[in-house]
């Protein structure tokens, strides 16, 4: 489980970029992963914060992101069974300076253009969120393009 915002301000959306453990960088939104006993609601407050300086409202939730994939692991005997699920909410930005998180999962905090946001290197969840950010569906669940 994890928790993501869309904080959008001026056309510009505000992105984090992700260091992997293997391969480069990717621009994805801020937010990540539960702890244990947390609420959602307090996951992305902390996440925005640890990964860009801001301090958020949430303003919106604007849906869930469900995903299920079957991925190799070195360590373990056999393939892993992952079931990820992402709620994504909107947020604006409440306080706080923008600034890079140090010793995290990611490195970099920066608004980028909406209208440029297909050209960088980015996770997919950016493309969700941004599409619930656009379609605001009811169910908080995104109809697959045909």
């Amino acid at each position: 489980m994890a928790a993501y915002a869309v904080c959008v301000r001026d056309e510009r959306v505000l992105l984090a970029r992700w260091v992997p453990r293997e391969g480069a960088p990717q621009w994805t939104l801020p937010g990540g992963g539960m702890e244990h006993g947390e609420d959602p609601y307090d996951t992305v407050l902390r996440e925005v914060t640890e990964e860009t300086g801001y301090r958020i409202e949430v303003t919106n939730l604007l849906g869930v992101d469900s995903q299920r994939a079957t991925l190799p692991r070195r360590r373990l005997r056999g393939p892993v069974d992952l079931h990820r699920v992402r709620l994504v909410y909107e947020g604006r930005v409440a306080g706080g300076e923008l600034r890079d998180e140090v010793g995290g999962s990611t490195d970099m905090a920066a608004w980028h253009d909406l209208d440029k946001v297909s050209a960088l290197d980015r996770i997919g969840l950016v493309d969700t969120a941004l599409r619930m950010w656009r379609e605001r569906p009811v169910t908080g669940r995104l109809v697959a393009e045909s």
